[in-house]
């Protein structure tokens, strides 16, 4: 497994591990950037996916207090049409969460530290207003990690096809230097899948919020 450096800073924050496992502690990890190759590289082998997009924005990663980094958060521009869906004519200041994946060796709300710590990296970039993204049906997928750590669910997208390389087992993108067919992916030697996901906001402006909440059927939220 890939180790990254931690910071004088970072080291101080650190506590030893508990004795039981069971319950992950914030100050057992640090959740900071990594090198895009290695979030890639744990993504492709921990990932249903098998793989990672390489325009990625932002990789933050899960790191023990060793160093070692036992999970990552993929951050990269969505669709013109899926980021219209949330954010209208601010559509590029929407980034899509795309992947994460956490090693099974960490404890089942290490998760929503990563999702949690991302999110926060995520902010420190003003740039950003909306934080789109999916739980994909097909792995039994419902988006309860997402509802747990604040993002609003926006109902079930529409039916589509995607491709799966059949030696691989991996995802293919049917974009490229062109579109391609359906014909042309089956040549290639990927199958053709049904897949419908769970579609979930988080909006990082409230003023974006409010001006798309009632076309998206959100909420009002109450005010403190």
């Amino acid at each position: 497994m890939a180790k990254v450096p931690l910071t004088p800073d970072e080291q101080a924050r650190c506590c030893v591990p508990a004795a039981d496992r069971t319950h992950a502690r914030r100050c057992e990890y640090v959740v900071k950037p990594i090198p895009f190759k290695v979030g890639v590289e744990l993504i492709s082998q921990h990932h249903y996916a098998k793989g990672a997009a390489n325009t990625a924005v932002k990789m933050i990663g899960l790191v023990r207090c060793d160093g070692e980094v036992v999970g990552a958060a993929q951050f990269l521009p969505p669709t013109k049409v899926a980021a219209q869906s949330v954010a209208g004519d601010d559509w590029r200041d929407v980034l899509s969460f795309s992947r994460m994946v956490v090693l099974d060796s960490e404890p089942t709300n290490a998760e929503s530290l990563l999702i949690g710590g991302a999110v926060h990296e995520v902010k420190k970039d003003r740039r950003w207003r909306a934080i789109l993204t999916y739980a994909d049906q097909a792995q039994q997928h419902t988006g309860t990690i997402y509802k747990a750590t604040n993002f609003e669910p926006l109902g079930v997208t529409k039916p589509e096809c995607r491709y799966v390389d059949e030696k691989t087992g991996r995802l293919v993108a049917k974009k490229a230097t062109h579109s391609r067919t359906k014909a042309e992916m089956i040549a290639l030697g990927c199958r053709v899948e049904k897949s419908q996901k769970f579609k979930f906001v988080m909006f990082l402006d409230r003023a974006l919020r409010k001006r798309m909440a009632d076309s998206l059927g959100l909420p009002e939220r109450k005010k403190n």
